[in-house]
């Protein structure tokens, strides 16, 4: 199956891809769980990142807001002797902060959503040196979401996320992945 060459062939990288990048998802666990890992992969590869997920799943609860949210420094020290995690102190309590400010929104979806005008953004790139590490709307979201009270939410980082959620769809043209995604909704069966 011809992929975008960045995932290369590390089967757990591989399955990312096919399954779930760029994959539409307005599932609010799974849109949380996404922007705290996009913070912890924050100067690293997304594939280390993505070798730690199910242990990051298993500290931090499930991803269960409420509950990282009320994460105690005990807890958070804990965690940081943990080798199975990246075990970095603002990192973490990111991952607290972020989580007291998702509860605090009123709808997190819709309004995540609202960034790209509740449509996925369907770009048609041949190259990946054609794909932008920053656009105007990662800007805003990046913006909105520190007003909001988030941490390690910069523009790139946003943008990762709004590509890994499927808010931007940006598997090249000659992926695979490309055609099914870029289909309407009505056609994917949303």
């Amino acid at each position: 199956m011809p992929r975008c060459a960045w995932c290369g062939t590390d089967p757990l990288y591989v399955r990312y891809h096919d399954e779930e990048w760029g994959v539409p998802t307005r599932d609010p666990r799974r849109l949380f769980e996404s922007l705290v890992l996009e913070g912890f992969q924050a100067g690293l590869s997304w594939i280390t990142v993505l070798r730690k997920r199910e242990r990051y799943r298993a500290v931090l609860f499930g991803f269960d807001p409420q509950r990282l949210a009320e994460m105690s420094d005990d807890y958070l020290e804990q965690c940081l002797l943990d080798p199975g995690i990246i075990r970095n102190r603002q990192k973490l309590v990111a991952a607290r902060t972020n989580a007291q400010a998702w509860l605090r929104l009123d709808d997190p979806v819709p309004w995540l959503w609202s960034f790209v005008d509740d449509a996925p953004r369907i770009n048609r790139f041949s190259r990946l040196d054609e794909v932008p590490a920053v656009t105007p709307e990662a800007e805003a979201l990046s913006r909105a979401l520190k007003k909001a009270g988030f941490s390690f939410v910069g523009p790139t980082l946003c943008y990762a996320f709004m590509q890994a959620c499927g808010l931007t769809m940006d598997h090249l043209v000659d992926c695979e992945r490309h055609a099914p995604l870029a289909a309407p909704a009505s056609e994917r069966g949303h």
